[in-house]
């Protein structure tokens, strides 16, 4: 094929796309469509507090090791084939999560589905930058765009509600019809490419333990790491050694290899690497605040499920009514100053979050989630242009795999660092805070005084249960302070990393054969 014809968009394949969109849609939203619902799963599987956590992590672990295999995959079987087999196999193990009666059964089947559900993400992305010619992706990128921000940040909205009208089998069962209607439509519709099934006599079996082993480890280690003193802890330290052995022989296999499962020369592309970095700063940004708004609301404010899920929709929301605007100014605007504005917008987001109290509820957080819906969209249209758009055809199912997964380990180590600086700030501010209330500061004495009146106890009794209530305030309090100090963070962080934006090239407009 000439590299300068354009790619012939047939209504076939806008409907193809579309249903290959829902399917990416699906994946990414059960990364976190069991989030507010944890406790009811837990009590449904009689798991312990540490063992239900594996029915998020066991996905992660998975889809991560997935993600960049995707690329040799989808060259090697079709875009048609693998999608298929990776939705096939995403609704049957849905199914099998619904059906399970013990929490390692729900691990089991929760790490397959999030290794097939895996395989449906890059696919999009490389589907939308091979099929569309260029004078199409303002329309396209924030299809995906919308996609992959609106399924993480929907999905305890979407979980709560499932959970609290129905109950937990339904976060798992909603995927099956869905999941066979989009297996039929990609088998039915989807004409991309063709197959190379002779890379199958080259694959590299050792490079894919070492890649699982890089990957797995890395996202064990990020995930257990916070809560387990680190390398402290006997497993999180043997799979570090595990994710740096595999990390130096995936790499190693990668550059001397002609087949290599991971292909990492588009690195070479300078707007594919620093893209990359955005993916990887976007993940800390979408999947850290997607956290932090339930984790604040449930431990703060004792709100459920269903009460978390409709606070957290005006993200979403935002992010739904910006699409068509993002898509409308990519085309008109540098996408340069777009990505400079939406980071520094979601850097003004998170900087409002900073003056939060324990009183905070819907009003308060309303305006910050609109912000950082709005400017996640503005983001996520140019990084994907700039990112993909000046890639030639022939990397782009690889560069898509890569690309995918510098935005969930983003997340990963996002959330690592998150839970790291809670947990050791919480306690610092705790511990400040009680050095000021002693029997010598007359603050703390007036408001002995008023817990022991308002409580209605005299005497020793009475102290005690003030002393009890006031514990849990200075608890509280230090809690809302380490989240303060979590915003201050990302404030910054997004802050200094708009100023990257300047060193993109925006995609010419033939890049991979338009006019």
């Amino acid at each position: 094929m000439n590299p300068q014809d354009e790619p012939e968009l047939t209504p076939r394949r806008v409907a193809a796309f579309i249903i290959m969109v829902f399917g990416m849609f699906m994946a990414i939203l059960d990364i976190q469509i069991v989030s507010a619902s944890l406790t009811e799963i837990q009590a449904g599987l009689g798991a312990s507090k540490d063992e239900i956590s594996w029915v998020q992590t066991a996905y992660l672990i998975a889809e991560v090791i997935m993600i960049p295999l995707s690329g040799l995959l989808g060259r090697m079987m079709s875009t048609r084939y693998l999608f298929a087999l990776s939705a096939a196999g995403f609704t049957a193990t849905s199914f099998m999560c619904a059906t399970s009666s013990s929490i390692n059964e729900m691990i089991l089947w929760r790490a397959l589905q999030g290794f097939l559900g895996g395989g449906m993400i890059p696919s999009v992305f490389a589907a939308a930058f091979t099929i569309f010619p260029p004078s199409k992706r303002n329309i396209v990128s924030p299809i995906i765009g919308l996609v992959a921000t609106l399924a993480p940040t929907v999905g305890p909205t979407v979980g709560g509600y499932l959970s609290h009208a129905l109950s937990w089998h339904w976060l798992f069962l909603v995927n099956v019809p869905a999941g066979i209607g989009v297996t039929l439509g990609v088998l039915a519709l989807v004409d991309f490419d063709e197959p190379d099934w002779k890379l199958f006599r080259t694959f590299d079996w050792i490079g894919l333990a070492a890649l699982a082993g890089f990957l797995g480890g890395m996202e064990y280690v990020l995930e257990e790491g916070p809560n387990n003193d680190w390398l402290q802890d006997g497993p999180v330290a043997v799979l570090f050694v595990i994710a740096v052995v595999g990390g130096v022989l995936t790499f190693w296999r990668a550059f001397t290899r002609e087949n290599p499962v991971v292909d990492f020369s588009s690195y070479g592309n300078m707007n594919f690497a620093v893209g990359s970095v955005f993916s990887f700063t976007m993940g800390i940004g979408l999947y850290g605040m997607v956290y932090l708004y339930p984790l604040y609301l449930a431990q703060i404010r004792g709100y459920d499920s269903l009460m978390i899920g409709e606070t957290v929709f005006v993200s979403g929301l935002a992010m739904f009514l910006t699409a068509p605007l993002a898509g409308i100014l990519s085309s008109k605007l540098d996408l340069r100053l777009m990505l400079l504005v939406g980071f520094l917008g979601f850097g003004l987001s998170s900087w409002m979050l900073t003056g939060m109290t324990a009183d905070w509820d819907f009003s308060e957080l309303f305006w910050p989630q609109v912000l950082r819906g709005v400017s996640l969209m503005i983001c996520m249209v140019p990084i994907n242009n700039l990112a993909l758009g000046t890639l030639p055809p022939a990397k782009i199912k690889g560069a898509s795999g890569l690309y995918n997964l510098t935005r969930n380990l983003g997340g990963a180590v996002g959330l690592a660092m998150i839970n790291t600086v809670l947990t050791d700030r919480e306690a610092l501010h705790a511990d400040r805070l009680k050095e000021a209330l002693n029997w010598s500061n007359p603050e703390a004495l007036r408001q002995i005084d008023m817990l022991s009146a308002s409580l209605g106890v005299r005497g020793v009794n009475g102290e005690a249960a003030a002393l009890s209530q006031l514990a849990g305030r200075v608890t509280q309090q230090a809690t809302v302070m380490s989240f303060i100090d979590v915003f201050t963070l990302l404030t910054a962080l997004f802050a200094g990393l708009a100023l990257l934006a300047l060193a993109m090239r925006p995609p010419k407009a033939r890049a991979g054969g338009g006019h």
